[in-house]
């Protein structure tokens, strides 16, 4: 099936990711790919997340074309960049692409990169331009774009600001396009799916635990840079917030990492008003932000679904890529000292003037049609002669 899909190829684009953020925010640009009949999209995964990957692709309809596997359990960085150079050698011989689209700072990502460089592919980078300036923070996703910033051909920056950094980097602004968020365009399109397309799946349990009237707070912790004292901060933070106000609800569907369940389980179990679930599958996801009265994160891309859902968002982080959110009044930056936090969604809950300020302001990421963008910038690069003078791999165009 794959050979003969090769054979009707007009140009070759090949896209690639491995974790579930990824692929959700790829998923609208494999979806606008396949409607170009000039273009032949394959997709590969990686599987640097196994089980919450898989959920993405099936909400998503997307069925790769290649998976490499990678994943191994409590895998090392080492690991994940090991497999996946490994893995990508037989992908160009077997796809030979025109071009490769990656997105964001995964260590998927860059190594994608890197190894289409080694082969003379050009790169297409979703989501370019992020910078916090701390090479660990976050870590290791901060040197993985800058890197990949110097390894790409077309970038692709979500906002005006990212696109300033690559141009202060010295990247060619003829190659810098600002296009919005993908994330957007896969978040209004979940979200605007009605209720009843939507299965009701035995991981929502917890909400018939949820006292009607109670204001719910969507936590989500996950990053490498907290493993440790910042992360026992956050977790004590929560536990502060369920025991002293009868007035929430907790919900934290928490990451498959066995370093943070091993943290979490000694300090949120059994805590009262503390919803410890497994991960939700994205629509699952989606539907809980809606419901959500403050979201609490460490996440990138939950920075930027939140305000598109008006929803005011805490970052416990000390910098973030995402300055945009905060200039907007949407997002604030709360540290991950355990006062810190429990003062800033204090409040939230408590000023409802500052509440409105929050939920209200304008939404910096884009309006859904990114996906759109990127793949019309692409065919138009891809059908330019001088573009494709000398094809990636050595072939070249007819």
């Amino acid at each position: 099936m794959l050979k003969d899909k090769m054979n009707r190829m007009n140009f070759r684009v090949l896209t690639v990711f491995g974790t579930r953020p990824e692929a959700i925010k790829l998923a609208p640009v494999v979806a606008e790919l396949k409607k170009e009949k000039k273009i032949r999209s394959y997709v590969c995964v990686t599987g640097q997340h196994r089980h919450m990957l898989e959920q993405v692709l099936k909400i998503f309809s997307i069925k790769p074309d290649i998976d490499l596997n990678i994943m191994k359990i409590d895998q090392s960085l080492e690991d994940i960049v090991f497999g996946v150079m490994n893995g990508m050698v037989k992908v160009f011989d077997k796809i030979k692409p025109d071009i490769v689209l990656v997105q964001g700072d995964t260590t998927t990502a860059f190594i994608v990169a890197l190894s289409a460089f080694f082969r003379k592919v050009k790169v297409a980078h979703v989501e370019a331009g992020l910078r916090s300036y701390d090479k660990f923070k976050p870590y290791p996703e901060e040197v993985n774009r800058r890197l990949l910033s110097h390894v790409a051909d077309l970038h692709f920056a979500p906002t005006g600001g990212a696109a300033e950094n690559l141009k202060k980097e010295n990247i060619d602004k003829n190659t810098i396009f600002v296009t919005g968020n993908t994330v957007i365009d896969a978040l209004l399109e979940i979200a605007g799916r009605k209720e009843g397309s939507l299965s009701r799946r035995s991981d929502e349990k917890w909400l018939s635990k949820i006292t009607g009237g109670k204001k719910i707070i969507l936590v989500t912790a996950h990053r490498r840079e907290s493993f440790g004292q910042d992360m026992d901060e956050m977790f004590r933070a929560i536990r502060e917030i369920a025991v002293s106000r009868s007035d929430v609800e907790i919900v934290y569907p928490v990451h498959l990492n066995p370093n943070v369940r091993r943290q979490v389980s000694g300090i949120l179990k059994n805590v009262p008003r503390v919803h410890l679930v497994e991960p939700l599958e994205y629509d699952s996801f989606v539907r809980l932000m809606k419901r959500s009265c403050i979201i609490l994160t460490d996440s990138g891309g939950v920075q930027e679904e939140a305000p598109a859902l008006n929803k005011p968002v805490l970052v416990m982080r000390h910098i973030t890529e995402r300055p945009e959110g905060v200039e907007a009044g949407c997002a604030m930056l709360v540290g991950t000292k355990r006062r810190d936090i429990v003062r800033g969604v204090v409040r939230l809950l408590d000023d409802p003037k500052l509440y409105f300020k929050m939920a209200k302001s304008k939404n910096p990421y884009g309006n859904g049609t990114a996906a759109k963008k990127i793949v019309g910038i692409l065919k138009d690069k891809l059908s330019k002669t001088s573009y494709n003078k000398t094809a990636p791999g050595g072939r070249r165009k007819k």
